[in-house]
This record gives C-alpha cells, sequence and structure tokens, in this order.
C-alpha cells in the first residue's frame, strides 16, 4: 500500500505525474485538476488521518481508483487496478467488467443502477450516456462530490471500510431548481486486491435514494413521483 501516498501534484490522487504517465491519455485532453473538491473535502471532512496511516492509504487509493475511472482512457493508463481481471458490483448486481461499465455508460450509470419502474425514475440510467451523465453531475455539484473514508474494518488483501460522499446541491439537477443545500450519502464497500496492492474485485453498497432525495427537494416539473427509493436493499 505504499504507493498510496498521493503524487507531487495531488497530495490525494496518485499516478499522475512522473515518468509512469508521461504517455497517459486523458479523457479531456490534460491533467485533471482537483483542486475546488480539494477545498470542499477539506472544509467538509469529518475525519483527518495520521499520514501514512492504513485510513489515510485507503483514502487516497479510493480517490486515486476514482481518477482513475473517470479521467484515464486506455487500460494500460490504468495503476491502481488491474483492468484485466477488475469486476464492480453495486449493492450484490451482477459483477461488471470495465467494457460492461462502458457499454451503460460509464461510472455514474452504473453506480445508480436501478430495477425501478422507468417512468417513475428521476434519473434514468438507461437514457443518460458517458457525456450526458458527466454534465449532470458537475453541474448539479459545480465544486464536487466529496468523498472521505470514515473507518477501515480490514486491510489488504481484502480491504473493507464505511464512506462518506457529499457536496452542495449549487445547479439544477433534471428539472429540479438548485437548494444549495448538503447533500450526502453514506455506504460500504470492499476491495479484493493482488500481490501488487492492485485492485480486482470491488463491491459497493449505498442507497441510491439517499442521493436522489437531496436533489429533487425542489419543485420539478413533470416529476409525479420522486425517486426516494433503493435500487437494492437499503445499507445504511
Amino acid at each position: 500500500m505504499e504507493q498510496y501516498k498521493g503524487s507531487d501534484v495531488d497530495k490525494y490522487r496518485c499516478f499522475m505525474s512522473g515518468e509512469g504517465e508521461k504517455n497517459t491519455t486523458w479523457k479531456w485532453g490534460v491533467l485533471p485538476n482537483f483542486d475546488v473538491v480539494n477545498k470542499l473535502f477539506e472544509e467538509g471532512r469529518t475525519k483527518i488521518w495520521p499520514p501514512g496511516s492504513l485510513e489515510e492509504q485507503v483514502q487516497n487509493l479510493v480517490k486515486t481508483w476514482e481518477m482513475e475511472l473517470f479521467h484515464k482512457m486506455k487500460p494500460q493508463d490504468f495503476k491502481s487496478v488491474d483492468i484485466t481481471k477488475l469486476t464492480v458490483s453495486v449493492n450484490g448486481r451482477k459483477p461488471l467488467t470495465r467494457e460492461d461499465v462502458a457499454k451503460m455508460g460509464g461510472g455514474y450509470n452504473m453506480f445508480l443502477q436501478t430495477s425501478l419502474p422507468e417512468h417513475v425514475r428521476v434519473y434514468n440510467p438507461s437514457e443518460e450516456t458517458v457525456d450526458t451523465a458527466h454534465k449532470i453531475f458537475t453541474t448539479t455539484f459545480p465544486r464536487g462530490f466529496a468523498v472521505e473514508i470514515l473507518q477501515v474494518y480490514s486491510g489488504p488483501p481484502v480491504i473493507a471500510y464505511k464512506f462518506r460522499h457529499w457536496g452542495y446541491m449549487e445547479g439544477p439537477f433534471k428539472g429540479h431548481p438548485p437548494t444549495g443545500e448538503l447533500v450526502e450519502m453514506f455506504g460500504v464497500s470492499t476491495m479484493e486486491m493482488d500481490e501488487n496492492f492492485k485492485v480486482v474485485k470491488a463491491e459497493f453498497f449505498f442507497d441510491r435514494g439517499e442521493l436522489l432525495a437531496g436533489l429533487t427537494k425542489g419543485a420539478g416539473a413533470g416529476d409525479p413521483i420522486t425517486d426516494g427509493g433503493s435500487s437494492a436493499c437499503p445499507f445504511n
């Protein structure tokens, strides 16, 4: 886990600079900048972990994994995961490969899968693409959607931890006006690592309704029912 100490361009995210990244292909053509969401994180976190602690390393791993998932384009550029073996499941659903995630429209749609009937979905993953999903959430959360690790239950090779995601709804969401209020959700995850401390299997459990409920407080045009339910059993 020693490789998860941040980088010289971002103290919370690894594999963003140096010799190993000189040929990395970034989604927007340039190195991503996380200064705004890092500020949100530092102002709103509830835990400050000691440098070098397991908790800090797990937190950096999670932030690095998210960075690579959303910003790196080529399989060979991923350093926090073994992309040839990686599977991800959400709320006990079928494990997904990188190719499966790409087919369903990327990370946002993967995390917001639902079995609700389409006519009551405030956010419908089957209608969104990688680009439309990115635009929706970056507009809704202009300062980003920060993540912190609240507790680590076990270390590698199978890491189990509790997390908190939060942001401020300062932009509209699917016809619902911004409230300016804090929106947060909690969950747990497990990550199985190989001998090189790369993730080969990840499972996430959380209630998507907790997120969507916070985004639909303002009156929305044409939404008869708010998407307050979970896509699977609520975990928290």
